[in-house]
C-alpha cells in the first residue's frame, strides 16, 4: 500500500482544497464503516483520506419551513433515534435501522451508504422513495441532485473529482401521507438483502392516492426508482388490483443477478412480494395520519 496522508478538514472550503489538489487521487470519509475495511483489504489507496466529520454543515440535522435537512455524515444513531424525524419518515428509519450493528449504526452515515454505492444498501431505496434530494459541493461549485440519480452501478456514482454530498433535504409531508422500507434477507440479522423495496404514498381527503414513489434495490446493478410502479397506485383506492399492477411493474423493472442469496428468478418474485407488502403498510399509516 502506498503511502496516505489523513486530513480532517473543519470547513468546506478546506475539505474542497483538499480533494482538489490530490487530483482524484483523494477519498472521503464520514463514518468510515465501508472505507475503512476497504483501505485494509486494499481495495483502495487513495492519497488522501479526507475525513469529513469535523465539519458542522455535515453533522446537523434540523427541521426546516421546507422539511428536514440532514448532513451527509450526520450518524445512522442519530437519524433513528429522532423521534421528530422517525414520525415524518418511518420509512426512511426503518432503511437506517438495517446499516449494520448499533455500533455501526454511531459511526454510518446515509452519505456514506449511498456513496459507497452497493445496488443492496439498505438506507437508498427508502430515502429515493422519500424523494431525497442531495446537496454537492466540488471544485466547481455547488449542486443539487435526487438521489436517485447518484448511483450509476456497483461502487460508482456519478459524483465527479472532487465532489462529495453536504446534506439531503427531505420535504415536508403532507396530510394524509406514509412511507414504509422493507427488505428480505436469508438471515434476520445483519446481512445482506436479497430484495429491499421502498414506497411513500399520499392520500388525498377521499382516501385516493394522488401521488406516489417506489424504489427497489438488490435486483438491478443499482437501486431504481420505479415510476411505472408508482403510476400504477396513483389515481387509485390502492386497492387489490392496483397493487397487483404496482407488483408487475416492479417485477418489470428488475434484472438481478444469481448468486448465493438468491437466483435471478427468485429475487424478481420476492420483489414484488416485498414491494406489496411495503405499500400495503405505507398505506396503513396514510391513512392513519
Amino acid at each position: 500500500m502506498t503511502d496516505m496522508r489523513y486530513e480532517a478538514p473543519e470547513t468546506l472550503d478546506a475539505a474542497i482544497a483538499l480533494l482538489d489538489d490530490a487530483s482524484g487521487g483523494g477519498k472521503v470519509m464520514a463514518g468510515g464503516t465501508d472505507v475503512l475495511v476497504q483501505l485494509h483489504a486494499e481495495i483502495i489507496e487513495p492519497e488522501v483520506l479526507v475525513d469529513i466529520k469535523n465539519i458542522p454543515d455535515l453533522k446537523a440535522m434540523s427541521q426546516t419551513e421546507a422539511g428536514w435537512l440532514v448532513g451527509a455524515a450526520v450518524s445512522g444513531m442519530t437519524i433513528v433515534d429522532n423521534a421528530d424525524f422517525a414520525t415524518a419518515w418511518p420509512g426512511v428509519c426503518e432503511g437506517v435501522a438495517l446499516i449494520g450493528s448499533v455500533q455501526v449504526k454511531g459511526r454510518a452515515s446515509i452519505g456514506g451508504n449511498l456513496c459507497n454505492a452497493s445496488p443492496a444498501a439498505d438506507s437508498v431505496p427508502a430515502i429515493i422513495a422519500a424523494g431525497a434530494v442531495a446537496k454537492i459541493i466540488g471544485p466547481g461549485g455547488v449542486r443539487k441532485e435526487p438521489v436517485e440519480n447518484i448511483v450509476t452501478g456497483p461502487g460508482q456514482t456519478s459524483l465527479g473529482d472532487g465532489e462529495f454530498i453536504v446534506s439531503f433535504s427531505f420535504p415536508t409531508r403532507a396530510p394524509h401521507s406514509g412511507d414504509c422500507y422493507l427488505r428480505l434477507t436469508p438471515r434476520t440479522e445483519m446481512d445482506i438483502a436479497i430484495v429491499g423495496a421502498g414506497v411513500s404514498l399520499t392520500l388525498d381527503d377521499n382516501g385516493t392516492c394522488n401521488a406516489a414513489r417506489i424504489s427497489i434495490g438488490a435486483v438491478a446493478p443499482r437501486p431504481l426508482l420505479v415510476e411505472e410502479a408508482a403510476n400504477a397506485l396513483i389515481g387509485t383506492k390502492v386497492d387489490g388490483t392496483a397493487l397487483e399492477n404496482m407488483v408487475a411493474a416492479v417485477r418489470a423493472a428488475c434484472d438481478p443477478i444469481s448468486d448465493k442469496r438468491g437466483t435471478r428468478e427468485y429475487r424478481i418474485k420476492t420483489a414484488g412480494v416485498i414491494a406489496r407488502r411495503a405499500a400495503s403498510k405505507a398505506l396503513e399509516r396514510a391513512r392513519a395520519n
